[in-house]
């Protein structure tokens, strides 16, 4: 029976462009294009998980708005549950420290990259709400 993971993931807003980041090799789905968050740990609220791994990944801070999007996916090594936020950038520029490369792009410009999977729902919402 495979793990279920929780995760969350912050579709960071600045100047009506959208924060994407590329996994680093290390990674499971090395190079695939994701919305920065992670694990949401026990006892953490979703809100919470995604400050903190936001703050921990990017050092920078966001204030967390509307739930833009909830994704099951099932990866060989798990089922990641991934609910996406919509998010402002409120203090400091995100610092690459986890990802192999960050872009901010245009809602409509979101399908130009290589997303992992469980991030392409999202994307499709975003491009039809906030274009």
């Amino acid at each position: 029976m495979k793990k279920d993971i929780y995760v969350v993931g912050a579709v960071i807003f600045k100047d009506n462009k959208v924060l994407c980041a590329q996994r680093g090799t290390e990674k499971s789905l090395p190079l695939l294009w994701e919305f920065p968050g992670g694990k949401i740990e026990k006892g953490e609220k979703p809100e919470e998980a995604l400050k903190r791994e936001i703050q921990e990944e990017m050092h920078c801070s966001i204030e967390i708005g509307e739930n833009i999007e909830h994704t099951v996916h099932e990866y060989d090594f798990g089922i990641v549950h991934l609910t996406t936020y919509h998010c402002k950038l409120v203090e400091g520029e995100p610092v690459l420290t986890e990802h192999s490369a960050i872009k901010w792009l245009a809602p409509d410009e979101l399908h130009t990259l290589e997303w992992a999977p469980a991030d392409i729902p999202a994307i499709g919402k975003i491009a039809k709400v906030y274009a």
